[in-house]
């Protein structure tokens, strides 16, 4: 089932636009096909690894807010929007779906997923790792590198600022707690293009719940955008004999641009102004 849905740079940028008109929901569109033929994620007992930690390993889909941070995220409307500062709001207004800059293959940043697959990659032997990756099949097949080994972040001056930040991890009971510093701010929360600065912080705490459900709760504290920190949760589900497949998109491709009515906008990578 899964070979129909082979992306080529041109559904990821053709198809983003119009999921819009087609569901109303943005990307929802691409979700309902990428997921619409999936069994219901298996329950049982969670499983472990040779050391005793939750064993995360396994593809999942969700996770992770993708058409509104607000809405995905389990809060009210308008919750998010009025912590806001002045510049913040000014800048969301003039942002629509077209002008997003996942739209033209650039990485979606954290907590941010896309309706595709993603892995997580531990340890499986009885050692402490070093470290943990996630992988990403949506969008340039984005890779996360979280540190395990206990390190801490770099000081403020020698962080590059990038598109995923600087993570590094740690157990707490259950709980695989993620801590990241160091984004640039040219990528959006989500497709209502929720905004953030190069000051924010993101803690996940992602807790294997059973078989196949993994929450994801969020602490977003980015005090350059909004007035204090706020808290979302998400939940993945395991997608047990899923492989993630080959997406081919890369920065700039204008495949299929000539499709679009107009063309396609220049992505809106700006942060504050």
């Amino acid at each position: 089932m899964r070979k129909l849905l082979v992306v080529s740079t041109l559904l990821a940028t053709a198809l983003p636009l119009l999921a819009q008109t087609q569901t109303g929901g943005g990307a929802a569109g691409v979700e309902t096909v990428n997921t619409a033929r999936r069994a219901k994620p298996p329950t049982g007992p969670v499983p472990r690894l040779p050391n005793g930690h939750v064993d995360l390993n396994g593809v999942w889909v969700g996770g992770g807010p993708i058409n509104d941070l607000e809405k995905d995220g389990g809060l009210k409307p308008g919750e998010i929007d009025s912590l806001m500062l002045p510049w913040a709001k000014e800048l969301m207004s003039k942002r629509d779906v077209t002008l997003e800059p996942h739209n033209q293959c650039l990485p979606m940043g954290v907590p941010r997923v896309t309706p595709f697959p993603y892995r997580f990659l531990q340890n499986y032997t009885d050692k402490a790792p070093t470290h943990l990756f996630i992988l990403h099949e949506g969008n340039i097949h984005t890779y996360r590198q979280i540190f395990m080994d206990g390190r801490k972040h770099p000081a403020p001056e020698d962080l590059d600022s990038t598109w995923l930040g600087h993570s590094i991890g740690r157990w707490e009971g259950d709980t695989l707690v993620i801590d990241t510093v160091g984004f640039n701010d040219k990528w959006w929360f989500d497709r209502r293009g929720h905004p953030h600065t190069e000051q924010l912080h993101t803690i996940e705490r992602w807790t294997r719940k059973d078989m196949g459900h993994l929450e994801n709760v969020v602490t977003i504290d980015d005090p350059g955008a909004y007035t204090k920190p706020f808290t979302v949760k998400f939940m993945a589900t395991w997608t047990p004999g899923d492989e993630l497949l080959e997406y081919i998109c890369q920065e700039n491709n204008q495949y299929g641009v000539q499709t679009l009515p107009g063309g396609l906008p220049a992505a809106d990578t700006g942060g504050r102004r």
